[in-house]
């Protein structure tokens, strides 16, 4: 599995990502973070539409085979949208789909210009060639 890296979104430090799609920001774990983890076997999602959420505070775990690992948010705002159903019921989605189908959590920001502090894919591919 390649680390794929994609330049419509921004990055954490702690492999997640945020994609601005207009109302809101959808966030997820990076291709690193599930190489790192291995296979998902279970997604817990600790929040609920209309949860007020804090940039840098844990929302959820992702546990796979390997070990179990914290979901931070990159951003604060109110959760509008979780994708809890679709990963409760195949979590092992987040090992072929991470960019896409097994997005975690829309949040309407509070602050819309804390994305700017994120790592761009650049930034985001330097970070992981640096740790290597």
């Amino acid at each position: 599995m390649s680390q794929e890296i994609k330049n419509d979104r921004v990055y954490t430090k702690d492999h997640e990502w945020a994609k601005d799609e207009g109302d809101a920001i959808v966030i997820g774990i990076t291709a690193y973070a599930v190489e790192q983890l291995g296979d998902i076997t279970l997604v817990n999602l600790d929040v609920a539409e209309g949860d007020t959420i804090e940039a840098g505070k844990p929302f959820g775990t992702v546990e796979s085979v390997k070990t179990l690992a914290d979901l931070f948010a990159p951003i604060s705002g109110t959760v509008v949208r979780v994708n809890k159903a679709t990963l409760e019921e195949r979590p092992e989605l987040v090992n072929d789909d991470c960019y896409g189908g097994a997005w975690m959590v829309a949040i309407a920001p509070t602050d819309r210009s804390v994305l700017g502090g994120l790592l761009d894919a650049a930034a985001y591919a330097k970070l992981l060639e640096d740790s290597h």
